[in-house]
């Protein structure tokens, strides 16, 4: 499946309120989801020594699942499809090792 096939399926299955004009609703929605992948790993750290059983994989696999759908949705609200994030994403950082300020603070480092 490619990024445009994925945000078509979540446009379809997208069901909150004023859609289409609420990036409040999925940006809350995927910093909830990410929130539960990061409770995730702590559970791991505190219940199984940080062992990442086949079992504790599958459940995150799930939850980041939950968190592309958010993505997803947030690139739907704002009017950009995953395929020009993921781009300017790639150049962002590829500029940002080139100039050798990969590590560090700031957005427009």
């Amino acid at each position: 499946m490619n990024f445009e096939e994925f945000q078509n399926i979540v446009k379809k299955t997208a069901i909150y309120p004023n859609q289409g004009n609420n990036v409040a609703y999925v940006t809350l929605g995927l910093a909830g989801e990410a929130g539960e992948v990061a409770d995730k790993v702590k559970k791991l750290i505190r219940d199984s020594g940080g062992i990442l059983t086949p079992d504790k994989r599958k459940e995150m696999i799930k939850e980041l699942g939950d968190v592309l759908w958010y993505l997803t949705a947030c690139a739907s609200e704002l009017g950009v499809g995953l395929e020009e994030v993921a781009t300017q994403n790639a150049k962002k950082v590829e500029d940002r090792k080139n100039r050798g300020v990969i590590s560090g603070e700031g957005d427009n480092r």
